[in-house]
């Protein structure tokens, strides 16, 4: 690995690992990515990542950086073009709040969602649902979270659109409904849609097949 190279550790169906690369092709950052596989890590995973042991990792110059938002920032720092957060202090801040919540309220509900059965998959539908139209609040009348164009808060964001669409279609429970969340249904689409975010998207029906995998090893092992 070349000293001033710069190297993403992931897996394809990773959107955390999805939202490194976003970053790093809305800046126009050239690197080399690494496909790892997490039922057989490999000795550089666990050489860079030797505490949480998992993707996605950022090499650049050699250095490791672990934790996807923490990744997300690190690059708008190291790299100033096309910045992502924004300059002013409290939207700044706002850009961060959006982006743990996600990762905090929004994503253990779904997935909760996802893996649960009975009445309480009936109560984190309705937890997420609830959490969905909090996020969608964010928004605040703009074209996206960061504004007129894709910021910090959209790339960390984004994925939810698109792996929420699939949890709803595996275990048939609506979480975005298009008319009493319309902002941000409508958001998740033209985020979705921007030819860069396109490009890195895995392909739709392999994504499906691996989350369906995956919910049958959730179920079976419920059971």
């Amino acid at each position: 690995m070349a000293a001033d190279s710069v190297t993403v550790i992931g897996f394809w169906g990773s959107p955390f690992a999805l939202r490194v690369k976003w970053a790093l092709e809305l800046k126009g950052i050239q690197y080399q990515y690494v496909e790892e596989d997490l039922r057989n890590k490999s000795a550089l995973l666990l050489q860079y990542n030797p505490v949480y042991k998992k993707v996605p990792v950022l090499v650049h110059q050699g250095k490791p950086v672990a934790e996807s938002l923490v990744i997300l920032e690190y690059i708008d720092e190291t790299w100033k073009q096309n910045p992502l957060l924004p300059n002013d202090p409290f939207e700044k801040a706002k850009a961060r709040f959006w982006s743990r919540f996600v990762d905090e309220k929004c994503v253990p509900a779904v997935i909760a969602t996802f893996s649960k059965g009975g009445k309480e998959q009936q109560k984190a539908a309705e937890e997420a649902r609830e959490n969905l139209k909090t996020l969608e609040s964010g928004l605040e009348g703009k074209r996206y979270f960061g504004g007129e164009k894709i910021g910090f808060a959209d790339v960390a964001i984004g994925w939810l659109g698109c792996w929420v669409r699939l949890v709803e279609e595996i275990v048939g429970i609506n979480l975005i409904d298009p008319m009493s969340m319309a902002k941000l249904n409508s958001w998740f689409d033209d985020f979705l849609e921007h030819p860069i975010i396109k490009e890195c998207m895995p392909p739709s029906d392999k994504l499906m097949e691996h989350n369906k995998a995956f919910h049958k090893v959730l179920s079976s092992s419920s059971t």
